[in-house]
């Protein structure tokens, strides 16, 4: 247990105190920024634009001994730590009070706009069955899909939690014994200090595009771009795809790591892969590196996948797992909520499930189902987020209203912005492209719509792309999030409905 001295000291050393009038030996016994949690003992962080007096006085009630904040509260009494920037000194506190965990562990950190959540999974896929291997433990995973840290597993909501949260979690994992870590590295995160004093043993980059830019996220992709570059001043071993866009400019930022691997279709790459195909539903792909050239086969569809396949070889031969588990991992690898396929018994109803949710993701999932199922009448079930990452709005209206027979407009966590209103924006970009559509105010009526307008003849053999929710079980409605059937969940309830009525007629 350290004593509020440390926090103070380590504060003062790296130039964030401006201020304390709290007792220099009084012992810390928990750290939050969540009134909720606090307790006897606790050391209360004050964050967020949004933050009020009541929370530090709610906090105080619960047991808080000391609170750390840009602004000092005179009708509040409990002693203070003021400093002049709270989220630079967030990594801080929470590195000193969970013991620098991450140090015990081999950490992965997965940057991106398009393929993080994907590539993580096949890397824990791989790090678990090398660990089954050696009779090791489950590996930690922290995603937008979900977090297990040895003892906690839930759904996420965001892609990298506060500094303090994942710190935890660091704490957690390597109290349960856990060897690896692998998590999704938000440029947010990677902008707002998150992850400062992380060090990752490999720092992924899988690609570059426009998103997240709003008046509450990035202002402009110069700023998106620089924020997810910051990765590589943190990274042992940089990982690189030689297929992004702006790969000259990510090869010249990777030099702060200390070593650099390319990875990607490109020959020259230093984990090259190649001869990509599809055999039936299995994904085949051949990789020639400087320890073997054999091929690797997927069973999760999407023939994009080969590119997160790809640097989830190039992790696991940094770590040197054998290229047999790296084989028969990627074999069986799944990642829920990505390219989850469906279809009715008869296939004229073929349902994709897919986090797909910018503009990049959006163009390789019509680039693969274009490939992969030509001829099939598409049609693409999606919405876009409230007051944030805006340009999505215009982007993929336009993709979908170019690619698809008919799009259906539906809420995606609208928060406090109206969702009839996000779906009217986006309408007007796919209609711009030729293409009809249909607003829903529910998920549910839009797949089902969708799945038995088949049965009843109305439309031939189709291919649904129902993407940006995945196998999440919430919407954003206003400030809450209000529990809901997944995606796959529907697609799977009204399936099951279209065979039944096939099989009476």
């Amino acid at each position: 247990m350290h004593r509020s001295i440390d926090y103070i000291n380590i504060l003062k050393t790296n130039g964030l105190l401006v201020s304390y009038n709290c007792g220099e030996e009084t012992d810390i016994k928990g750290l939050t920024y969540d009134s909720n949690e606090a307790a006897a003992g606790t050391l209360f962080v004050c964050k967020g634009a949004a933050f009020k007096e009541q929370y530090l006085k709610d906090a105080a009630a619960g047991g808080a001994v000391i609170y750390v904040s840009e602004k000092l509260y005179p009708d509040v009494d409990i002693p203070y730590i003021q400093v002049n920037d709270i989220r630079r000194s967030m990594p801080f506190l929470a590195d000193l009070f969970f013991d620098s965990a991450f140090k015990k562990m081999r950490l992965t950190g997965i940057t991106g706009t398009k393929g993080k959540s994907t590539t993580a999974y096949y890397i824990k896929t791989i790090l678990d069955l090398y660990e089954k291997s050696v009779k090791g433990p489950e590996t930690a995973i922290s995603s937008s899909i979900d977090m297990y840290d040895g003892l906690k597993r839930y759904e996420s909501h965001i892609t990298t939690p506060e500094s303090i949260e994942l710190f935890r979690h660091f704490k957690n994992a390597a109290d349960s014994g856990i060897d690896f870590f692998t998590m999704e590295v938000s440029s947010q995160a990677l902008k707002y200090n998150r992850v400062d004093l992380v060090n990752f043993d490999i720092g992924i980059f899988m690609n570059i595009s426009e998103d997240h830019i709003s008046p509450i996220e990035h202002p402009d992709f110069e700023d998106y771009f620089a924020s997810k570059l910051r990765i590589f001043a943190q990274t042992k071993t940089a990982l690189i795809c030689t297929d992004s866009d702006h790969f000259e400019r990510i090869k010249d930022a990777s030099a702060a790591s200390e070593k650099v691997i390319t990875f990607g279709t490109k020959p020259g790459s230093d984990i090259y892969g190649y001869n990509i195909r599809k055999i039936d539903d299995e994904i085949h792909f051949n990789v020639k590196c400087d320890r073997f050239d054999r091929e690797f086969v997927l069973t999760m569809p999407g023939l994009f996948n080969v590119e997160n396949a790809l640097a989830a070889i190039a992790a696991a031969l940094c770590y040197d797992i054998p290229e047999d588990i790296i084989y028969d991992a990627l074999r069986v690898a799944r990642s829920k909520g990505r390219m989850e396929l469906f279809s009715s018994n008869d296939k004229k109803v073929i349902a994709i499930v897919d986090y797909a949710h910018n503009k990049l993701s959006f163009e390789k999932l019509f680039e693969s189902v274009l490939a992969e199922y030509p001829g099939r009448r598409i049609v693409t079930i999606f919405g876009c987020p409230g007051k944030k990452a805006l340009l999505r709005r215009s982007q993929l209206g336009t993709l979908s209203g170019k690619y698809s027979d008919i799009v259906y407009l539906v809420p995606e966590d609208p928060g406090d912005e109206p969702a009839e209103l996000i779906s009217k924006e986006i309408a007007g970009y796919v209609t711009a492209e030729g293409c009809p559509y249909e607003i829903f105010e529910d998920r549910g009526e839009a797949i089902e719509k969708a799945i038995m307008e088949i049965r009843s003849g109305a439309a031939g053999s189709s291919v649904l792309l129902i993407t940006g929710k995945g196998d999440e079980t919430r919407q954003k409605i206003g400030k809450e999030y209000i529990p809901c059937p997944s995606d796959a969940e529907l697609v799977q309830q009204f399936l099951f409905l279209y065979d039944k009525t096939a099989d009476l007629k």
